[in-house]
């Protein structure tokens, strides 16, 4: 398993952020800004940038918007995908980006002609390309069918036109589970299977989703969508993918996950058992319920010796009172270098042990 996961902040969004898109409405570029700065922050290696909504002039505000980013260095030093249905849009996109874009996305959904076409004229742009599963029948929801559009997809791409092959990243779509739907059930792993394959058959691309998608059924209840979002890249990660669209600020560490919520989702993510949705809807409303509670601070780890409190504190990223902790610590040690040697250097093993597994991404490292 792979732990180069490359995390994609999904907030610059209009058609995914309510805050962005009042903020686009309303021409407030320079808070629209601070949004995307706040997501390189929180850890985003990419940015995805969407204008694709019906009252707004998208390409226009595509233009303004990235020709802004270009001037804010803490923004511009990662990659913009630039996100839109919308082919006009696209291609003034790619005329303001400065270095490498990444296209989302292009699909068969016209046909290979169309396919073919827009595809060349990002090889033109330098561009790398996000390919849906989605072919003229519509979006694949099996594992056979998501594997046998992207095989086909990567077949004209690098033999009709000569598209780099790491230049072409799929997605095999992300749905949500849990609906009460039970086709719906399978959607994870058979998104799960479609990566290993995709991986496996076809040499040197990549593959990314849409992570939220999967928990929808539980919009307005934000412990379990976290819970839902840790578990599903975990099992994903492990499968192969290599990136994906997220929320970078609220990435759970899944061993942080409580026991009893972590069983119940990896029932509905991996469809173990039948009643999976109904007994994580069971205990749903508890976290819903507790989550302003949780928000507050348990202390009891600071009744610990201060060695203890710099480990817990680096683990879980705490900086509240990390000075203090510091100094006094540097004040009861022989020499500074055994804080660094000590608690500092065990605490980062711990990080680095939960983030080779696949239970800690970048954004909390």
């Amino acid at each position: 398993m792979s732990s180069l996961f490359v995390n994609i902040g999904e907030r610059t969004n209009v058609t995914g952020s309510a805050k962005f898109k009042k903020l686009i409405m309303e021409g407030d570029y320079e808070a629209a800004l601070a949004v995307a700065r706040q997501q390189v922050e929180n850890g985003a290696q990419i940015i995805d940038v969407n204008m694709d909504e019906g009252l707004l002039d998208s390409q226009a505000a595509m233009v303004r918007f990235l020709n802004l980013i270009a001037s804010e260095p803490e923004i511009s030093r990662v990659p913009v995908m630039i996100d839109s249905s919308k082919w006009q849009v696209i291609e003034a996109g790619l005329k303001c980006v400065q270095g490498k874009a990444i296209v989302n996305s292009i699909s068969l959904k016209e046909g290979e002609e169309a396919f073919l076409q827009q595809a060349g004229l990002l090889r033109r742009y330098g561009a790398a390309v996000v390919v849906m599963a989605f072919d003229e029948k519509g979006q694949a929801d099996t594992a056979d069918r998501k594997f046998e559009i992207c095989a086909r997809s990567y077949g004209l791409l690098t033999q009709k036109i000569g598209f780099p092959p790491e230049d072409i990243i799929f997605d095999p779509n992300i749905f949500a589970v849990a609906t009460g739907i039970e086709e719906h059930n399978n959607y994870a792993v058979e998104f799960f299977d479609a990566v290993k394959r995709i991986k496996r058959d076809l040499p040197y691309c990549r593959t990314s989703g849409g992570v939220s998608n999967v928990s929808f059924a539980f919009r307005g209840n934000n412990p379990v969508r976290e819970a839902m979002h840790a578990v599903f890249l975990y099992h994903a990660i492990r499968a192969g993918l290599d990136m994906g669209i997220v929320n970078a600020g609220q990435l759970m560490v899944y061993e942080d996950i409580p026991k009893d919520l972590l069983e119940r989702v990896e029932d509905v993510i991996l469809n173990r058992r039948p009643d999976a949705t109904e007994r994580l809807l069971e205990i749903a409303d508890n976290y819903r319920a507790n989550a302003a509670r949780a928000e507050t601070a348990d202390l009891a780890w600071r009744s610990e010796n201060v060695e203890k409190r710099l480990e817990y504190a680096l683990v879980k990223g705490i900086t509240e009172f990390i000075i203090a902790d510091t100094e006094e610590a540097r004040r009861q040690a022989e020499k500074p270098l055994d804080v660094i040697e000590g608690p500092l250097m065990t605490g980062m093993n711990v990080v680095g042990d939960l983030f080779g597994a696949g239970k800690m991404f970048l954004p909390q490292v």
